[in-house]
């Protein structure tokens, strides 16, 4: 299988600094500001292929990731690169992009959502291991009891980001 560029660059957020990674089909990662990114891209670097610093590749993402952090997208049209989850947890990524901006869902239904309605766990891990947050929106999934549970940005950020997009909706 021939080796592809992956470009990245380093953008600044109301949530944090983000590492945003891209090949010729999509958006492949992104990583929030938690110590992994030299580990991301050298993930990248032997899974995909050579890795470099380049933004103009990722100039729709950008654009897309500005207007949502200002409230005024709701819905990413940027292609997405998901080779990098496989199996069961790609099938609840999928799902997680089906979730409305504003709103959420429960581990369990992303679960029967998926076809595997006593996966709850593997929904937890398909989210833990989400290469592409804000983008697939795992911060949408929550407790059955309406808890935020966890969230690899931290609990901080997804918090954040649900109030962001409930007061955004609600502005609309």
């Amino acid at each position: 299988m021939p080796r592809e560029k992956v470009s990245y660059t380093e953008i600044d957020s109301p949530i944090g600094p983000l590492l945003v990674a891209a090949t010729q089909v999509g958006l492949i990662r992104v990583v929030f500001d938690n110590g992994q990114w030299d580990a991301a891209l050298e993930d990248l670097g032997r899974r995909v292929g050579p890795v470099v610093e380049d933004r103009a590749p990722l100039a729709a993402v950008l654009e897309q990731l500005d207007e949502y952090f200002d409230g005024q997208r709701q819905e990413f049209t940027i292609d997405v690169d998901l080779r990098l989850a496989n199996g069961f947890r790609r099938t609840a990524l999928e799902h997680l992009r089906t979730i409305p901006y504003g709103e959420t869902e429960s581990y369990a239904e992303v679960a029967e959502a998926a076809g595997s309605p006593r996966a709850m766990r593997a929904v937890g891990s398909a989210c833990a291991n989400n290469p592409i947050p804000l983008v697939i929106p795992c911060h949408r999934v929550v407790r059955s009891d309406g808890t935020l549970g966890g969230y690899g940005g931290g609990l901080k950020i997804k918090s954040t980001l649900l109030e962001m997009e409930e007061k955004a909706a609600a502005a609309k």
